[in-house]
């Protein structure tokens, strides 16, 4: 089902947990906002090109150059990952942009099976590896960290019951830095190359979950009509309405239609 894209519209309220799910919940979701309203929104700085620290919950983490420096979205994860509103106990978990580390690190406190880490840049995945040896230590779950262009570099014939992925989808080209555009700027392709591979390759379990997180400052609806598309049902978990701005940013759970309640296709 094709949802041609439109952008610039003001949005209306946000789509609260349980209101709506599939192709209802689409046609509530906010329009992609204007390219002067990104553009205001998203100021990308070459501190990435630096040695910076983060802290979170009481953690330390040490960014090299080029590691993402996680922001407002990635601490909603981060935040509903530590207090189980996204379950992983007992779970094969993956952490598709992995970054530096701290879902992954999250993963493994909040007794994940398995940890897998994924990042298409090697010095990110290193340090993930560093900081989860660090903070979970030998005695948590096993770390399986990866250097993959999404799901190219996953074990074949493995398979995950959790994925959180907050992607890099705003579309406009917000600079020339190459590791600017890889953190910020890669729009609906890679939401593409993600579904496809994850259902080409049968990697998500029969009752597995993704949760997926994108605000407006993205093709949003596009990327949630893939998800449909692809043959998942959507649910919003979490929205956050800024103030400020009409910036709204969703965390979906997206699970596969089959394991899907009745009316959530």
């Amino acid at each position: 089902m094709h949802r041609p894209p439109t952008t610039g519209a003001r949005p209306g309220p946000p789509v609260l947990p349980g209101t709506a799910t599939g192709w209802t919940l689409h046609g509530l979701l906010p329009q992609t906002l204007s390219a002067e309203e990104i553009r205001a929104i998203n100021k990308p700085s070459r501190a990435i090109h630096e040695h910076r620290t983060y802290s979170w919950n009481g953690w330390d983490f040490d960014l090299p150059p080029g590691v993402f420096h996680p922001g407002e979205t990635s601490r909603l994860v981060h935040a509903r990952l530590l207090e189980g509103t996204l379950p992983v106990a007992g779970l094969r978990y993956a952490a598709m942009g992995a970054g530096l580390g701290v879902e992954a690190v999250v993963a493994g406190v909040r007794g994940a099976r398995t940890v897998y880490a994924l990042d298409v840049h090697p010095e990110s995945v290193r340090t993930v590896a560093r900081h989860y040896e660090g903070i979970v230590g030998p005695d948590g779950p096993p770390l399986v960290p990866l250097v993959a262009d999404v799901w190219e570099g996953f074990p074949d014939g493995e398979q995950v019951d959790v994925v959180t992925f907050n992607p890099p989808a705003i579309e406009l080209p917000l600079s020339d830095d190459p590791e600017i555009v890889r953190n910020l700027c890669l729009g609906r392709d890679i939401a593409a190359r993600f579904f496809g591979q994850l259902v080409a390759r049968d990697i998500l379990a029969p009752d597995g979950v993704v949760y997926l997180i994108l605000s407006n400052t993205a093709p949003l609806r596009d990327i949630v009509a893939m998800a449909l598309e692809a043959g998942f049902g959507a649910e919003v978990v979490h929205v956050e309405d800024w103030p400020g701005d009409d910036v709204q940013t969703y965390l979906f759970a997206l699970r596969r239609r089959s394991a899907a309640a009745a009316g959530k296709a």
